[in-house]
């Protein structure tokens, strides 16, 4: 890493500690030529491949703004969406990918929505799923009752 101050080519990591929520690291580093301090923040960037083939960097707030729209009308509050949010890219995370396909991601999506609301599972489910018949959401309903047997 080079030096902010002198643009000596090295530093020394002096400390590390995780942040936000595992999702990065940051470091205090230390130039051995000028014995200036500072800070790096390093983030593992996860970046989602769309249908259209375009490259986007994966954003928790998208995942969160997406299933708002499910949601509307439910009992869920933002703190239960910001929590699914973070269970979503957790289970993208633990993949251990750099690049995942926007499926996977939608996948991700449906098992805590279905924990979380069922209504907005179903509704979120007819969109992800293309639903296209009434038959469609009896086999998503049936599913939903299956589970709760089991």
């Amino acid at each position: 890493m080079h030096c902010p101050f002198c643009k000596h080519p090295d530093s020394r990591v002096a400390d590390s500690r995780v942040a936000d929520d595992g999702g990065s690291i940051r470091r205090r580093r230390q130039c051995p030529m000028c014995d200036r301090r500072f800070t790096t923040i390093e983030q593992c960037q996860l970046m989602v491949i769309k249908r259209s083939g375009v490259i986007e960097p994966f954003q928790r707030e998208k995942v969160i703004q997406g299933v708002r729209k499910a949601c509307k009308g439910r009992p869920v509050t933002d703190a239960d969406l910001a929590k699914l949010g973070q269970q979503v890219e957790d289970t993208i995370r633990l993949r251990a990918q750099a690049e995942v396909p926007a499926d996977l991601v939608g996948r991700a999506i449906l098992t805590p929505l279905r924990d979380l609301d069922q209504v907005a599972y179903l509704r979120f489910a007819s969109i992800y799923e293309n639903y296209e018949s009434v038959e469609d959401f009896e086999s998503g309903i049936a599913g939903l009752r299956h589970r709760e047997t089991v």
